[in-house]
């Protein structure tokens, strides 16, 4: 028997916690980042996540000038 009170016991959440999100939801939402990735080439790609379920993408591309353009 251990002497740790806290063994058995859930850490840093409470009974009423709602289960892990499902793969299914995280394999599309990982999909739909790698389709925001796709052909970017100057940016940034941020996952909003609330609860441990990415709820929002956001892509920002940039577009370089060359000197022709200036």
């Amino acid at each position: 028997m251990s002497n740790n009170p806290n063994d058995g016991q859930r850490h840093g959440s409470d009974a009423t916690a709602s289960p892990e999100p499902n793969a299914t939801t995280n394999d599309a939402a990982l999909a739909r980042i790698g389709d925001a990735l796709r052909g970017l080439r100057y940016g940034s790609v941020l996952a909003i996540v609330q609860d441990g379920v990415i709820v929002q993408i956001e892509r920002t591309e940039k577009t370089r000038l060359g000197k022709s353009d200036r």
